[in-house]
């Protein structure tokens, strides 16, 4: 019940920050706000004194809400993969969601092995910033989506940025598979084919089919009801069983066969939205039951963040050069392949800016990186710890500010309709 009453808390904290930040003034998104009440409730502030989330112990026993948060954001990115809209923009978003992808993880490994070459291997081994290049890669699309969500943003930017989000998870799996069997290696193992190329080759198409199997019988099981509300129940049920079923491993020798859980929300999400004619008004419905859901999971990953990282100059080192080559690689990246695909002007100035912000595929990314040994691992932690704290505090805002001046966002519009909202219920 403790634990009950600290998560009530929390998303109360973060309820009373997006009004203390509307009426101070500050015009941040939302998730900033959770992001900061996060802060204040975990075990660096409030946590202190046993009001918040004194322990990482307490952090993880509500690690099933964060899981089932990631799915349902994964299922509504996958919503958004209309058959008749991927035609138009099918083959732009998988060329600049694969090059931005891989530009990100040239220059970051390209800037931290000149970094390691300067202050020496002990500081910054070769292997580590290998293994950061390839997190590089990843961005996270709960930010994004729930800017997106918040603001009602529509345009060009905003159609290619949430498939292009979604194929960061595709293209970051293979992109760091490859680098930490490379990374291994250099650490006096095997380079391992298995691993660097066919087991994440397996994890991907496994996803897919896990996925696309559980949207076909979602959508066959909707029509047995009369009840949109009972559908959407259903489709709540059906998330939680994907994400359980994500959850397995199973190794046949050296071959693991796993599955990304958001790639394979993301397909159900996509299969269910194409085949049901039921999925607008359900998606409608869901988007008000998961809100508070979503609320809970940005306070907690606020709570998460490691502020004692800031003690170590050499970190903060690390992680600035970190930031400011995946910034660079993403933006350029973007630029740079929307030129060749010929996207709009907006779309190339704008769209690397949103795709900044990193966290919960980036983390669990870091999770695997401690096969490389604990202090290795613990270094690419911390480092990504900062830059996480960094991105999601500042991404969102770089990520509202670009769709704004794309045009996609109205000016005062979120502010015009709380408004409307309060006058309606007065």
């Amino acid at each position: 019940m403790a634990l009950l009453l600290k998560t009530a808390f929390a998303l109360f904290a973060g309820l009373m920050m997006t009004r203390a930040f509307k009426y101070s003034g500050f015009k941040f998104p939302d998730v900033t706000a959770f992001l900061i009440a996060g802060v204040l409730v975990g075990p660096y502030v409030l946590g202190r004194f046993n009001i918040g989330f004194n322990t990482s112990t307490e952090l993880a026993g509500v690690n099933i809400l964060s899981s089932l948060a990631l799915g349902f954001i994964a299922f509504d990115i996958g919503s958004e993969f209309r058959l008749s809209e991927i035609r138009e923009m099918g083959k732009n978003a998988l060329f600049i969601g694969t090059f931005q992808a891989v530009a990100a993880t040239i220059l970051v490994d390209i800037a931290l092995i000149l970094l390691s070459l300067k202050l020496g291997e002990d500081l910054l081994p070769i292997p580590a910033a290998i293994t950061l290049g390839a997190i590089a890669s990843a961005t996270a699309p709960a930010a994004t989506l729930m800017v997106v969500r918040q603001f009602k943003a529509k345009g060009p930017v905003t159609d290619l940025l949430l498939p292009i989000v979604a194929l960061d998870d595709a293209a970051g799996l293979i992109i760091f598979a490859v680098s930490i069997g490379i990374a291994q290696a250099m650490t006096g193992g095997v380079i391992n084919l298995v691993s660097i190329a066919l087991n994440p080759l397996i994890e991907i198409i496994c996803s897919l089919i896990l996925g696309a199997f559980m949207g076909v019988i979602l959508t066959w099981l909707e029509k047995l009801f009369f009840s949109n509300t009972n559908r959407l129940s259903m489709t709540i049920a059906f998330i939680m069983m994907t994400i359980s079923l994500a959850s397995r491993e199973i190794y046949i020798g050296q071959v693991r066969i796993a599955f990304s859980s958001l790639l394979v929300c993301m397909t159900l999400g996509t299969v269910f939205c194409n085949m049901s004619e039921y999925s607008a008004d359900i998606m409608k419905r869901s988007e008000k039951w998961s809100a508070p859901l979503y609320a809970v999971f940005f306070v907690i990953s606020g709570a998460r963040l490691e502020l004692s990282v800031f003690k170590y100059p050499f970190v903060i080192l690390t992680g600035l050069v970190y930031i400011l080559t995946r910034c660079a690689g993403k933006y350029f990246g973007a630029l740079f392949s929307s030129s060749i695909m010929h996207c709009s002007e907006n779309v190339k100035k704008y769209l690397g800016i949103t795709l900044f912000p990193q966290a919960g595929v980036a983390l669990g990314m870091v999770v695997s990186a401690q096969s490389l040994g604990s202090e290795m691992g613990g270094l690419i932690r911390n480092i990504i710890l900062f830059s996480v704290l960094i991105y999601e505090l500042v991404g969102p805002m770089m990520t509202r500010n670009a769709l704004m001046k794309a045009g996609e966002i109205e000016p005062g519009l979120a502010e015009h309709e709380s408004r409307a909202r309060f006058a309606k219920h007065k």
